[in-house]
């Protein structure tokens, strides 16, 4: 209890050990936080009042799609849906230094099935920021966690329909708390980011009974040829068609004391809570419309099964394993884009039975007619899936998607 009080302490000491005198001013308001979760080609529609005490901006975005599915040993189905649905403000109150961002969703697969007893999930981002300077960020609220790249980086600025099978299963979510930014990012030269937060660790909309346990994360950023262009760390794929190569290494740690569900902050409600750590590395290179792209990702459980006291039948378990995605892309003059991502995933031992090895190919085509802004995207995607038994399983899906939004 003394070492989280102790951490606790040290992140309100940064933050105010970085206050400065504040004047009222204009100054660019991007900040490059998760709690700004998507990429934007524009500012959307801005609104800021004459005495400039406060500005709004508004943005929306949808992404609707239609899918061929094949999985074995099951008839083929299409599905059609609007995958998502987000509405987006942020702004400042009172003086720029002090901005907010909140992020609504309304798409069926975003908000889920509204059950009894169970939170209604439109709330996605909720979050306060103070930035004295543009060195530090200190955020409050409910908002992405500094995790791996692919998470941080909007669904919106994604190449392909998707994220991998490894960011489905290992990523660290949204959560609520206080997460401290140290940026130090220039163009022409080395630079590096200090990222850190303490949060509930039960993910987002959570109104569970309090407890004792937290989650700690902490993530390095390093670019040892200077910074991408436009803030090109935030997006997939080489749109801005860097002069000078460009790339990123990133590594980001979590620990979640006594998580309730299954993928920390994602995933079914366990039967007991569950220590979790979980290891994200990145790395990312952008030249001349090249890019290349690779991340590993780990989670580590001691005795993630769990049973229903009631039912020895019925099994929770912490999904404990990794895995490694490499991707590569090419943006042609035209705007069209080619794009390949492979995947593998193996689970833990503990887990062997519960769920399988999977290999996933994906190819992808994009066109861009106003960068991630407004997008149309081919995909085809096979899963190879081999089970303890064994047994090996084929599925595969064609998808068509159009993304548009301000």
């Amino acid at each position: 209890m003394k070492t989280k009080l102790t951490l606790f302490l040290f992140f309100i000491s940064l933050a105010l050990s970085a206050q400065i005198d504040i004047k009222r001013t204009t100054t660019n308001n991007d900040l490059k936080l998760s709690a700004l979760p998507y990429y934007s080609y524009g500012k959307g529609l801005g609104l800021t009042s004459p005495d400039s005490l406060f500005q709004l901006n508004i943005r929306f975005r949808i992404q609707n799609r239609a899918t061929y599915l094949q999985n074995e040993d099951e008839e083929a189905a299409i599905d059609g849906q609007i995958r998502r649905l987000r509405l987006r403000f942020d702004g400042y109150v009172g003086n720029p230094h002090f901005l907010y961002a909140l992020q609504l969703s309304f798409a069926p697969g975003d908000v889920g099935e509204i059950e009894d007893g169970k939170n209604i999930n439109i709330i996605r981002d909720a979050v306060v920021i103070y930035r004295p300077n543009q060195n530090w960020n200190i955020a409050f609220g409910q908002t992405k966690l500094p995790g791996n790249r692919q998470r941080v980086n909007s669904s919106g600025a994604l190449q392909l329909t998707d994220r991998s099978i490894n960011n489905a299963r290992f990523t660290i979510d949204r959560d609520f708390g206080v997460q401290v930014y140290n940026m130090h990012e220039w163009m022409d030269k080395f630079s590096y980011n200090f990222k850190g937060a303490i949060t509930m660790g039960e993910g987002r909309n959570s109104t569970d009974a309090p407890d004792n346990g937290l989650a700690y994360t902490g993530k390095v950023e390093l670019f040892p040829f200077g910074a991408f262009s436009k803030d090109g760390t935030y997006f997939e794929g080489d749109l801005k068609r860097e002069q000078q190569p460009k790339f990123l290494l990133s590594g980001a740690y979590q620990y979640n004391d006594k998580a309730r569900r299954t993928q920390g902050q994602l995933g079914d409600d366990l039967f007991e809570k569950r220590d979790m750590q979980s290891i994200l590395l990145d790395g990312m290179f952008k030249y001349n419309g090249w890019s290349l792209m690779a991340a590993y990702m780990q989670r580590i459980s001691d005795n993630p099964v769990t049973v229903n006291p009631l039912d020895d039948t019925d099994i929770k378990y912490v999904f404990t394993g990794h895995g490694f995605d490499y991707q590569a892309s090419y943006l042609f003059l035209s705007d069209y884009e080619v794009i390949g991502r492979f995947s593998t995933q193996k689970v833990d031992n503990d887990i062997r039975a519960f769920a399988p090895n999977t290999n996933q190919y994906t190819i992808g085509l994009t066109k861009y007619v106003w960068e991630h802004a407004f997008k149309a995207q081919m995909e085809f995607t096979l899963d190879d899936l081999n089970y303890l038994d064994g047994s090996t399983k084929q599925n595969w899906y064609l998808r068509f998607q159009v993304e548009m939004g301000i």
